[in-house]
C-alpha cells in the first residue's frame, strides 16, 4: 500500500471535498480523485460514499481513516526520532575495547554522557586483536586498541600516548629511588598479565637484550588484581600509565623510571573506513579529538 495514496484519502476525508484537499496538498482535483480510486481498488472496498451529495465516508472509509492518522503519526515520530539521531539526543553508541582502553574511556564517557543524555553507551571487552574484525563485521561501531591494524579498510585515529609504567609498592626497598636500571631488576618478582599483548613481548625482549633475568611467578587474570598485589608488596609489575595515575596519586604505588625502558603506548581509536558511522559515534569521535 502507497503511503502517499492514504494521504491523500487522509487530506480528502478531513476537508470533506476533493477540491479543496488537492489545493492543500498543491495537486490537480484528477489528481487526488485518481489517488483515491487507486487505493479504494488496492484495499477492494468503496471509501467514499458518491452517491450523497456532500462527502460522506463509508464504513471502510472510516476505518482508513482511522489507520491513515496512525500513520501520519507514525511518520512524524520516524521523523522527530532521526531529528534526536542528528542532534545526538539519542541513539546508540558501541565501543570495543580491552581492560586498559575501557579505563582510558572513563573521562570520555563521563563527558559525553553530560552532553547526550540519551545516547546509550555500551562499552564491550574484547581482545585487542579481535577489534579490527568485529569493526568490519559491524558488530562495534569503534574500538579503542594499542597498536596499528595496518588495514586500509579501517581508519586509526591516535587519541593518547601512554607509556609502560614500572610501578612497586610504597613499602618496596626501590619506593625512595629516582630512578632505577633495568639491571637492578634481577631478583624482583613480577606480577604479570595473563592476557599476551605486543608491550609484554617488549618487555621480554629488553630483559634478554640485557641479559637480565625476568622472573614472573606470579600471573593475574586483570589489571586490577595485579595492582593490589604490588601494593601489598607481593610484586613489583609494568602497567599502563594511564591504569596506575590513581594511585600513584594516591600514595599507595610508586612510579620509577627504568632508564632502558622507555615503552610508548599510542592509544588508538579505530573505526571502519568504507562504512557510515552514526550521529551518536561521530559525535565521540569529535569530542575525543578535541579532548586529546
Amino acid at each position: 500500500m502507497l503511503l502517499h495514496s492514504l494521504k491523500v484519502f487522509l487530506a480528502v476525508a478531513t476537508e470533506k471535498s476533493f477540491s479543496r484537499a488537492a489545493e492543500k496538498m498543491l495537486r490537480t482535483q484528477p489528481a487526488v480523485s485518481l489517488g483515491v480510486q487507486r487505493l479504494e481498488a488496492e484495499l477492494g472496498e468503496r471509501l467514499i460514499d458518491r452517491s450523497a451529495k456532500e462527502l460522506l465516508l463509508t464504513d471502510a472509509g472510516r476505518i482508513v481513516v482511522d489507520f491513515a492518522r496512525r500513520f501520519e503519526n507514525l511518520e512524524s515520530e520516524l521523523q522527530n526520532s532521526l531529528a534526536e539521531l542528528r542532534d545526538n539526543s539519542a541513539g546508540r553508541l558501541i565501543i570495543g575495547a580491552n581492560e586498559s582502553g575501557s579505563l582510558y574511556l572513563l573521562g570520555h564517557i563521563e563527558n559525553y554522557r553530560r552532553l547526550y543524555p540519551k545516547v546509550k553507551v555500551q562499552v564491550r571487552r574484547s581482545y585487542s586483536s579481535r577489534i579490527p574484525t568485529q569493526l568490519l563485521d559491524g558488530d562495534l561501531e569503534l574500538g579503542v586498541i594499542t597498536y596499528d591494524p595496518n588495514d586500509e579498510r579501517l581508519i586509526s585515529t591516535v587519541i593518547y600516548t601512554d607509556h609502560l609504567a614500572f610501578v612497586c609498592s610504597t613499602r618496596h626497598r626501590f619506593a625512595d629511588r629516582g630512578s632505577l636500571s633495568i639491571t637492578e631488576l634481577d631478583m624482583e618478582t613480577f606480577i604479570a598479565h595473563n592476557v599476551l599483548s605486543p608491550y609484554r613481548e617488549v618487555v621480554l625482549r629488553e630483559f634478554q637484550r640485557h641479559k637480565v633475568p625476568l622472573n614472573m611467578d606470579v600471573e593475574m587474570p586483570t589489571i586490577e588484581t595485579i595492582k593490589r598485589m604490588v601494593e601489598r608488596n607481593e610484586g613489583v609489575a609494568f602497567l599502563p600509565q594511564m591504569c596506575v595515575l590513581q594511585e600513584i596519586g594516591q600514595g599507595s604505588l610508586r612510579e620509577i623510571p627504568v632508564t632502558e625502558m622507555n615503552v610508548e603506548r599510542k592509544i588508538r581509536l579505530v573505526y571502519p573506513a568504507r562504512r557510515n558511522l552514526s550521529h551518536a559515534a561521530k559525535a565521540f569521535l569529535e569530542l575525543v579529538q578535541k579532548d586529546g
